[in-house]
């Protein structure tokens, strides 16, 4: 990285003009996160953020990465989920559909439309997730806390409040567009970055309120046989909270960089008077080619068994609501499990996070399947002449590619599985429940940061060119 490039960069007039329209949207999206949702009980929504969000493990994920919209009911509670899914759904039917695939091969006009297609996938998507959200927020509230959040609405109100979250996911879209065409940086990715920074004040407060109670209110606490103040104890809790933090940033930041470096040769070709090719290059593989997908698709897939568990306990058979009680019990994070006894906690405690742990490894290479064709990748080297030094071009190169994206994504699959499990072992310690995604939020915001970093470089080179 090259600082003093980008520091001579910022006398470039562009160069500021771009950085200040990515602060200025990005403050327009913190702004629209306060401007709540016109429901018929407003004055109950306090009650309901203070008692609900802090059990329920789906709402909690939903909330950090919109940046707390959820918890402040704003028309953006939503986040960019529903353009996030559409883009998975679109990249799911390039693979599937040959037509899509065609179209996506014609360069930058097949892009183009294959953008727009998303687009207008996104919002019978927004339309569907702001429908469900709304109902999955009321039955928790009206089975955790007896209360309707939306009161008597009539069918006009509740057609404003969809109305109000589509067209929100809607103008986070346009802003996300907005921030790549005319800032620098992926837009998308950088609101996405905001929301999730924006959530470290009430991070930092939750950590320090839950190590002061972990000591205790008494005027001392006993440490190796010493007795020692609980000021000097919360202090130095929170020292190696911080030592660990670093630690766990600097683990994942090796872990989003590293990759495997293939070598691939061009063999020389004479063309007239001049020779081509003759020279090696390197294709990089890295060594998490799925990003965070697979935490994102595994919370999601967790949330299902203890929704259904909820809807199942109330029924009148005893054996459906004693079965729903059950998946309750085995799909709740382990410090929230309030309502299972001691004997019943020990035994199903584990049962949530080594579920996420294998859905997590099996998304993993779900998804680099999706987005690592190494089919492709091996026909695009033999027209064009490449090789891999010992492997013969076609079918044997996309064999050996295949078996070295299999090894990393071993170690890649389990890496992130363990990143995903590192909040729980922060919760068993102190005894919240509030960290559950802090290890998809750090990879969040490391791989987002390090990728700002090289399109800010990049353009810095660009401008500083003709000054070199």
């Amino acid at each position: 990285m090259s600082w003093k490039t980008i520091k001579q960069a910022f006398k470039n007039k562009d160069m500021r003009k771009r950085l200040a329209i990515v602060v200025g949207l990005v403050i327009v999206y913190r702004l629209l996160a306060f401007i709540p949702i016109p429901l018929a009980e407003p004055t109950q929504l306090r009650q309901l953020i203070d008692n609900l969000f802090n059990s329920q493990d789906l709402l909690g994920f939903i909330n950090f990465l919109s940046g707390g919209a959820l918890a402040n009911f704003s028309i953006v509670l939503m986040g960019l989920g529903p353009y996030i899914n559409a883009s998975i759904i679109m990249q799911l039917l390039t693979k599937a559909v040959p037509r899509l695939e065609e179209i996506n091969e014609d360069g930058e006009s097949g892009r183009r439309k294959i953008n727009q297609y998303t687009r207008l996938l996104t919002l019978p998507l927004a339309i569907i997730q702001s429908i469900g959200i709304l109902l999955l927020i009321r039955q928790q509230a009206s089975g955790s806390l007896g209360i309707d959040i939306a009161g008597s609405a009539s069918i006009f109100q509740w057609a404003l409040m969809v109305a109000s979250l589509t067209v929100g996911s809607l103008l986070l879209m346009w802003l996300g567009e907005l921030i790549t065409e005319q800032g620098i940086g992926n837009g998308i990715s950088l609101l996405i970055f905001a929301g999730i920074i924006s959530q470290l004040p009430q991070i930092f407060s939750v950590i320090y309120s839950s190590t002061v109670a972990s000591i205790g209110g008494a005027n001392s606490s006993a440490l190796l046989g010493f007795t020692l103040p609980v000021n000097f104890t919360v202090l130095g809790l929170l020292i190696g909270f911080a030592l660990a933090t670093v630690a766990t940033t600097y683990f994942v930041v090796k872990l989003n960089e590293a990759q495997r470096v293939v070598t691939v040769s061009y063999a020389k070709r004479v063309r007239g008077n001049r020779a081509y090719g003759g020279v090696d290059t390197v294709l990089p593989i890295k060594l998490i080619t799925a990003g965070v997908i697979p935490i994102i698709f595994a919370v999601a897939f967790l949330a299902v068994p203890s929704f259904v568990g909820q809807l199942m306990v109330t029924a009148d058979t005893a054996w459906v609501a004693e079965f729903g009680q059950k998946m309750i019990d085995w799909f709740t994070p382990p410090v929230s499990l309030g309502g299972v006894t001691a004997t019943s906690a020990a035994t199903t405690q584990w049962i949530y996070p080594a579920t996420y742990f294998l859905l997590v490894v099996m998304f993993t290479y779900f998804y680099t399947g999706i987005v690592f064709n190494a089919k492709q990748i091996a026909e695009n080297l033999q027209k064009q002449g490449g090789f891999v030094a010992g492997i013969r071009p076609g079918e044997q190169t996309r064999k050996f590619l295949i078996r070295i994206v299999n090894r990393l994504n071993f170690f890649g699959s389990m890496s992130l599985g363990f990143i995903a499990l590192l909040p729980f072992f922060a919760e068993q310690v102190l005894g919240t429940a509030q960290l559950t995604i802090g290890g998809t939020g750090l990879l969040i915001v490391v791989a987002v940061a390090l990728e700002s970093l090289r399109q800010i470089e990049s353009r810095a080179l660009m401008v500083t060119y003709d000054q070199a």
